[in-house]
């Protein structure tokens, strides 16, 4: 299913479903992902506002998670410890999609079908920058951040877009195009390069390719696209991912379930090492992490 209409089902809940999942101890052999929710925790659920089609999270330092909204593209900022949240930015009338944090408090936002990625301030929510990827039909979908530079996944084109971070303060406002080529398929019209995480190593990088259920390992400076082996498993409708230590997760929207993969360091192969669901899921799309919980 179109990304865009599995997300109707996530936006009419009015709140976006904080999962907590042990995680504790995952690069271990008998690493197990199961929920967790006692009851002196951090919520297990975050209310956001009506009708804010959420999709995006990140977590800084500070326990305070960032939801950005597919409506308008404003920023809601949570308190994972209390559930209290505020919007900090409103948004230009674009998706905001997936997003991270660097340690400098920005915002790294993917701008869907806007064609953009934008920098917005966790502090005051100003925008920072805003960068014009193409202006082709597009679906800039998420980002991951790197030591050197910020690159954003575009699911309707074969291409990652990649921002240079510069000196540390300085605002990225330049972008280079790089073809993915290689083994990566790409489908018209379907969603392709989604969810993104560099390699354990921290080499290269990881995108899982929605249609096909398959993650590729992806050169960050030729775009040359290498498929994963994962001994026979797929990740079908995979979304957002995230990487901790050597276990990657793979949110699968559609089937409601998050995948747990150890990964090598090089990024070439992965196992399955376990697949959690939850009665409160609906669609989740992306994942974060604090603490040895998981949020969705």
């Amino acid at each position: 299913m179109d990304r865009r209409q599995a997300l109707t089902g996530l936006a009419a809940t009015a709140a976006t479903t904080a999962f907590a999942a042990t995680i504790a101890g995952a690069g271990r052999a008998n690493a197990a992902l199961t929920t967790a929710g006692s009851p002196g925790a951090f919520p297990t659920t975050v209310q956001l506002p009506d009708n804010w089609g959420p999709e995006g999270i990140t977590i800084g330092a500070l326990p305070f998670a960032y939801f950005g909204s597919i409506v308008d593209g404003s920023i809601f900022r949570v308190n994972l410890a209390t559930g209290e949240g505020k919007v900090i930015s409103q948004g230009p009338g674009t998706p905001s999609v997936g997003l991270k944090i660097d340690r400098l408090g920005r915002l790294f936002v993917a701008g869907g079908p806007a064609g953009n990625g934008r920098v917005v301030s966790a502090v005051d929510g100003r925008i920072l920058a805003s960068i014009a990827f193409t202006t082709a039909t597009s679906f800039v979908n998420d980002v991951v951040l790197t030591a050197r530079a910020a690159y954003f996944t575009d699911s309707f084109n074969p291409t990652l877009y990649a921002v240079p971070l510069g000196r540390p303060g300085s605002v990225p406002t330049t972008f280079t195009p790089l073809p993915l080529t290689g083994d990566m398929p790409f489908t018209p019209g379907a969603f392709n390069a989604n969810g993104i995480s560099a390699t354990p190593d921290g080499r290269n990088l990881i995108v899982v390719h929605s249609a096909s259920g398959q993650l590729f390992q992806v050169n960050p400076a030729t775009g040359v696209t290498t498929l994963v082996d994962l001994a026979g498993e797929n990740v079908a409708d995979g979304d957002g991912i995230l990487l901790r230590g050597n276990i990657l997760y793979v949110v699968q929207n559609q089937l409601n379930t998050v995948a747990a993969i150890r990964m090598n360091r090089t990024g070439t192969a992965g196992r399955v090492i376990t697949r959690v669901t939850d009665p409160r899921f609906d669609v989740p799309t992306t994942v974060a992490a604090f603490g040895n919980r998981l949020y969705l």
